[in-house]
């Protein structure tokens, strides 16, 4: 559905001073004809990512999840939590511990088990849904937070595949894949974190009678309706590939024609395919600012852009900083005010090709509206994130 050649991992981050060449693998997704999950096809590459910085929005985000949950009954003082976390980091069992949740004991049942991010990296998805409904104690939760693929196909989110990530999940597609452990989705809530992210509240079919809810319903509808199980559907993020790396580059170049110096920040996963696919080198774009410190004096794989810090950034004067992670705009702009004081730019790398994207005559079931293709001084993007 989506072949975007041959691509350095994402998670490898090499020393600046390491030559290369960086190793390369396939990286394409596939569309499963029997439950409808989108996959990647095959990776060979090792994870080996330094650890990253937890961006503000998705510490909102994780608040207002919890809170949504607990008012909805689930979280009950004393009960026992198991969490499957992500590798790239975000853990919820300090704002669950905040509500009298305790955590279970390793490979013990628990009444609320969670996974946030987490089960996408599992290379066996029967397994890890198997596993993960297994743990669920009796009359207990399970509850699933994932990025969209309806969100995905929807923003044209293209370079969301990545190495390392094994699945891009739709509430159509989990809940096939629950009911072969004998669950069944009872209730949701979306988010606006990566422009769509949905936590799936779902229960044991013994455990006794009750079904999916309004909000499931409504997002099975919405799913149908856009087509996240029609290949055709999803073969348009090929076309969103070209459009999104050409219109990165394209305006690269006309701000170095013009002599404005251009920076990066957001040295994330998702850049990496972005910055490959666009064949952006030092020339176009000097650095990569990141708030880990981790990946301050590595460089960007395939590319060889050095990161560095934000402090650092500050003292380029950047004309332009294009950022690859929309959810850091707001943080960003507010972390870091001498940009703009000192007549500098943020711009929405990802929004840079999407003019070109939603004007494409290829067929879609839905297009949403997209941001901006730049964002101007003193007014904030469409696509921050506050969740």
């Amino acid at each position: 559905m989506l072949d975007l050649g041959r691509q350095p991992a994402c998670d490898y981050f090499p020393a600046v001073d390491d030559p290369g060449p960086d190793p390369e693998y396939p990286l394409q997704m596939w569309l499963c004809s029997h439950c409808g999950l989108a996959q990647l096809l095959d990776d060979p590459t090792v994870p080996a990512e330094p650890r990253g910085t937890e961006p503000a929005a998705l510490v909102a985000q994780a608040a207002k999840a919890v809170a949504r949950t607990a008012a909805a009954g689930l979280l009950p003082a004393g009960a026992r939590v198991a969490e499957y976390g992500s590798p790239h980091g975000g853990s919820w069992l300090g704002l669950l511990a905040g509500r009298g949740l305790r955590p279970a004991s390793a490979a013990a049942q628990a009444d609320v088990v969670l996974d946030c991010f987490g089960m996408m990296h599992a290379a066996d998805q029967a397994d890890a849904v198997a596993g993960r409904a297994r743990r669920v104690a009796p009359g207990g939760v399970l509850l699933l937070q994932y990025h969209s693929l309806d969100a995905i196909i929807g923003q044209g989110q293209w370079n969301a595949l990545r190495h390392g990530h094994y699945a891009y999940y739709s509430a159509t597609a989990l809940t096939a894949m629950l009911a072969a452990a004998g669950f069944s989705p009872r209730t949701a809530w979306t988010f606006e974190l990566y422009g769509g992210t949905v936590l799936l509240a779902a229960r044991r079919d013994a455990d006794g009678p009750g079904g999916p809810d309004e909000t499931v319903g409504a997002l099975l509808a919405a799913e149908t309706a856009a087509g996240v199980t029609d290949p055709d559907v999803l073969a348009g993020l090929q076309q969103d590939m070209r459009a999104g790396a050409g219109a990165l580059r394209d305006w690269l170049a006309r701000q170095a024609a013009a002599g404005r110096t251009v920076l990066g920040y957001g040295a994330a996963s998702r850049a990496v395919a972005l910055l490959q696919t666009a064949g952006v080198d030092r020339e176009l774009l000097a650095a990569v600012a990141d708030a880990s410190p981790a990946k301050h004096g590595r460089r960007m794989p395939g590319t060889a852009i050095p990161v560095i810090s934000p402090a650092e950034l500050i003292t380029r004067h950047p004309d332009e900083v294009a950022v690859f992670v929309a959810d850091l705009m707001a943080e960003v702009r507010a972390a870091y005010p001498e940009i703009e004081a000192g007549g500098g730019r943020w711009a929405d790398a990802d929004a840079l090709g999407a003019q070109q994207a939603s004007s494409s005559t290829r067929s879609r079931a839905r297009q949403r509206p997209r941001v901006g293709p730049m964002l101007p001084t003193g007014r904030p993007s469409s696509s921050d994130i506050s969740a």
